[in-house]
């Protein structure tokens, strides 16, 4: 049976070259004019451990990765194990396992049951004996895929080419290497399944990852500066600047620690360049101190945090949305900042942006709450026109400003008042933590802390005004609505788009500025509304009284949330709106 979406599964231990073979896959699609999701799974181990990775394959855009796979190859069946409950299998799901590691009989009663179709490939026989390397076996098991099921051969050919170019005689090797699993496949295994992708090949399609787009967003938006540390999910922005950023000029530093990090990114900024940091969960918690120092000495600083599993160390290489509250109030005292949140990889360079311009324009911190759903993902995106938009530049105080330069004027405009760098005369002021008056020497005075609090968070109302952006989608008359952020959109939307298909009406808000939070367009959207149904993947339900503390709620509330790990389906989406409406 022809097909034109097909949902691919692998999973191998660290060195089996799972995620390699997933973005050759990626790449070779991509090429055709497909659309893809690639999603990344590991296990926390530093080297070695279970790997796996799904890539959903359609003609048409995707919202998510897919509810159930289709075709799963498994090279150990030691790490299928591991994987079991992040993975829905559907009544006639293929099987491919390497043929000296055979079915446990356990499993072996759990695929009868489904009536799965089942292939053995000899993939490490094949790759010691006849290629001598077991480095290539996975790219034995690409050419099975080729044969088995119509991926496209000679756009994995020109991706092998593509990613060792320079080194031509491994390319030769990779080549000889999908040539040996096509041909065995041929040779020896009788096709039972109906999977089999067909296509029109059109213009090629442009594929990145999460963290990738972030940081080509922040150079966008003029960035010249950044200083992290590692940490998982997150250190492949760090990666993506040190090798980028020089090119235009700027300086990246891994820094000793988080904290360090974060004081450099202050302080780079302070002398007028435009600074970022990114991390995860843990490494905020550690940034939170330097970010109260960038909202009360009012100097632009954007932090990315990709979000993980928590507390404490926690689930380090799987998503959640449990930092929202972090984000949001981790600081001591009154501490104003930004939050925003990307929706998926597209957003990811948009929102940096966004970011940017919002530090630059209120001289506030902002913090871009992401995921390790999305920053380690991969997918389909529009190309980026990358001069499309004019950079916000920080304002900036005139020679008459600085006659008597007051750096926290409490009249100024929309609360923000003319930043000096360094070197400008008569633009010197202290900038420190402690509470000032309008020069910005310490002050103890009540009066002077009660103006200048209220000029900060004065704000606030011209932030919402200016990017106040949400995604809405459905039925605007609609009287179920469902309320979601960051990377629960993506099933968010599929499901709308099937409930409709269906006959349902419903609608869907997805605020993208999350604090302060955009109340006038989501009572507007609550307009209405009989049911609210809140979606979210944090166990106690933050998002829910994240809003609740804000907004009165007159529709009925539906709460679905539960921990991370694995991203919601749209099947548990669908069956939550399914019982209301």
């Amino acid at each position: 049976m022809a097909s034109s979406e097909l949902v691919l599964g692998i999973i191998g231990s660290g060195g089996d070259g799972v995620i390699t073979a997933g973005e050759f896959i990626v790449s070779a699609i991509s090429s055709e004019g497909l659309f893809s999701f690639l999603l990344k799974s590991y296990g926390a181990q530093i080297r070695g451990g279970e790997t796996s990775c799904r890539v959903r394959i359609s003609e048409n855009p995707v919202q998510s990765q897919g509810d159930e796979i289709d075709v799963m190859v498994v090279l150990h069946w030691r790490d299928f194990a591991k994987f079991r409950h992040e993975i829905d299998l559907h009544e006639g799901t293929v099987i491919v396992h390497d043929l000296d590691d055979p079915l446990p009989d356990s499993i072996q009663e759990e695929f009868r049951a489904l009536n799965a179709v089942v292939y053995a490939v000899p993939f490490t026989r094949l790759a010691k004996e006849q290629m001598k390397t077991i480095l290539t076996k996975n790219i034995i098991m690409l050419g099975a895929m080729i044969q088995l099921f119509g991926l496209p051969e000679q756009g994995v050919r020109h991706a092998l080419e593509k990613k060792f170019s320079k080194k031509p005689g491994v390319v030769v090797k990779n080549n000889e290497a999908l040539d040996l699993g096509m041909k065995w496949v041929a040779d020896n295994v009788d096709k039972r399944d109906d999977y089999l992708l067909e296509y029109t090949q059109s213009e090629p399609r442009l594929v990145m990852e999460g963290n990738a787009a972030t940081a080509l967003g922040s150079i966008v938006a003029g960035c010249s500066f950044f200083a992290g540390y590692p940490i998982t999910p997150a250190s492949e922005i760090m990666h993506w600047m040190a090798k980028h950023l020089p090119q235009v000029g700027g300086r990246c530093v891994q820094a000793e620690d988080e904290i360090s990090a974060a004081g450099m990114v202050v302080g780079a900024s302070f002398g007028g360049a435009k600074a970022m940091t990114a991390t995860s969960g843990p490494g905020f918690s550690l940034k939170s101190e330097m970010v109260g120092l960038s909202g009360m000495a009012e100097i632009p600083m954007v932090v990315v945090n990709v979000q993980r599993g928590g507390p404490s160390t926690g689930v380090p290489t799987k998503s959640e949305q449990s930092d929202l509250m972090m984000a949001v109030y981790g600081s001591h005292g009154d501490s104003p900042r930004v939050v925003i949140a990307p929706t998926d990889v597209e957003d990811c360079f948009d929102t940096a942006v966004y970011a940017f311009d919002i530090a630059e324009e209120f001289q506030v911190p902002v913090v871009l709450l992401t995921d390790q759903f999305i920053g380690q993902r991969k997918e389909t995106v529009r190309r980026f026109d990358l001069g499309r938009r004019e950079v916000y530049e920080r304002i900036k105080p005139t020679e008459e400003e600085l006659k008597d330069y007051k750096r926290f004027r409490l009249d100024a405009p929309r609360g923000v008042a003319p930043m000096a760098v360094p070197g400008m005369k008569g633009g010197q002021y202290p900038a420190g933590g402690i509470e000032h008056n309008e020069y910005g020497d310490p002050s103890s005075r009540v009066d002077d802390h009660l103006k200048q609090t209220e000029r900060r968070y004065s704000k606030y109302e011209h932030i919402v005004e200016k990017y106040s952006f949400v995604r809405e989608y459905g039925d605007k008359d609609a009287e179920v609505g469902i309320l979601g952020w960051g990377s629960s959109k993506g099933v968010i939307k599929e499901t709308v788009m099937r409930l409709r298909e269906q006959g349902h009406k419903v609608a869907a808000m997805i605020p993208q500025l999350l604090h302060p939070f955009p109340q006038e367009a989501f009572n507007k959207f609550l307009s209405g509304k009989k049911t609210l149904v809140v979606i979210e993947l944090s166990a106690r339900g933050q998002f829910l009284q994240f809003v609740k503390a804000r907004c009165d709620i007159p529709a009925k509330i539906v709460h679905y949330s539960r921990p991370g790990g694995k991203p919601f389906t749209v099947r548990e989406v669908k069956d939550t709106l399914l019982e209301v409406l």
